[in-house]
């Protein structure tokens, strides 16, 4: 969600139970994270969430460009106050820290050992220079873009993809109605589309090409992995994951306001 509605976003999204973080959390994060953004010199700062450990907790922004489908920088911070880069991985180590098993210890420079590695496999990577180990550091990461590709979403609409493949912000977007935020063909994820080519001629007859870029929810698998609630009301629409227990996302109908944010251990249901 949004740093500069972070305050509201977090009363929405957890039914006014400030989604597990202290009032001292929040300041930190009210004073913090504006400092990222300028520090980085990021277009915008979303607070993404937070991965409970053992020992400590991980608190969670993604720091994003101008085209907000280019790669996001990801920062973790123990105490919401002092943020530190986590540097994106090679693809061998993300496969291997989304096989690990068991909590989070809290520690960024804990090491895991490989889960499942052939011998041909571990002498090849030995050769290489390649420590049969996994820091918790990377296994952070890799989780955050595991919980991204599977459950970060938006509306539909709230973006627009120009013609030279860029993605912004759509200036024009007023909310989706109470009914539309209540289907969950209104919500598309937000990361590179995998379904659009398997689409019929006639489910993409009232499509607009600049706003239905992405994979809706409506066929995500498993079936029934979403709920879908009106609360306050009518006021907002809530969106949880039974994918990923703690991932809630909230829209406030005929508003720009959205977003969704994750409280877990890092682990899948």
């Amino acid at each position: 969600m949004e740093a500069e509605g972070l305050p509201g976003g977090l009363e929405l999204a957890a039914g006014g139970g400030g989604a597990g973080l202290s009032p001292e959390k929040r300041a930190a994060l009210g004073a913090s994270l504006p400092l990222l953004k300028r520090d980085y010199r990021f277009e915008a700062v979303w607070f993404w969430g937070c991965v409970h450990g053992v020992r400590g907790t991980y608190y969670i922004a993604q720091g994003l460009g101008a085209d907000r489908a280019a790669p996001r920088s990801r920062l973790y911070s123990l105490d919401c106050v002092e943020w530190s880069l986590l540097t994106p991985v090679a693809k061998e180590v993300g496969e291997q820290a989304e096989r690990l098993k068991g909590r989070f210890q809290g520690d960024p420079s804990f090491q895991y050992e490989y889960a499942e590695v052939s011998a041909e496999d571990a002498e090849r990577l030995l050769e290489d220079g390649t420590e049969l180990v996994i820091k918790e550091e990377d296994r952070l990461i890799a989780t955050i873009d595991q919980i991204d590709r599977a459950v970060g979403i938006v509306p539909r609409g709230a973006f627009v993809k120009t013609p030279l493949g860029s993605v912004h912000e759509n200036r024009n977007f007023e909310g989706l109605s109470l009914t539309e935020a209540k289907k969950l063909s209104s919500y598309f994820h937000f990361t590179e589309p995998s379904n659009l080519k398997n689409k019929t001629l006639l489910e993409k007859a009232n499509w607009d090409p600049s706003t239905d870029f992405l994979d809706s929810l409506e066929h995500d698998i498993p079936p029934g992995s979403w709920t879908v609630q009106p609360e306050k009301g009518g006021a907002v629409v809530v969106l949880r994951s039974l994918l990923w227990p703690g991932l809630t996302f909230y829209h406030v109908p005929m508003t720009k306001q959205y977003g969704y944010v994750y409280f877990g251990t890092g682990a899948r249901g």
